[in-house]
């Protein structure tokens, strides 16, 4: 908001890229995003873990795409988010 105090000084700014995709159901939606995801994870600025998807009309409610739960001491699951079994950093084929 204008006038607003900055939080953090203009070197430490972050952008985040919102790019627009659109598919006719939520299902649809979450496995676009996770195949978008997945393609670009090898980017070092790419979090797919904090890949999320929104009713166009109602963008501020975000539905999380993976699971994105801590496995082991680095690592992240890379599985949906409503998976059966347990958390994984691999996607078995």
């Amino acid at each position: 908001m204008p006038g607003s105090p900055r939080l953090v000084s203009p070197d430490q700014l972050r952008y985040v890229v919102h790019l627009p995709v659109l598919a006719s159901d939520l299902d649809r939606a979450r496995q676009l995003a996770r195949a978008i995801a997945r393609s670009l994870r090898r980017l070092s600025a790419v979090d797919p873990g904090e890949t999320t998807v929104s009713e166009e009309a109602d963008q501020g409610v975000r539905h999380r795409v993976f699971c994105d739960r801590l496995v082991g001491e680095r690592g992240r699951c890379v599985l949906r988010t409503d998976h059966d079994g347990l958390c994984t950093r691999r996607v078995t084929r």
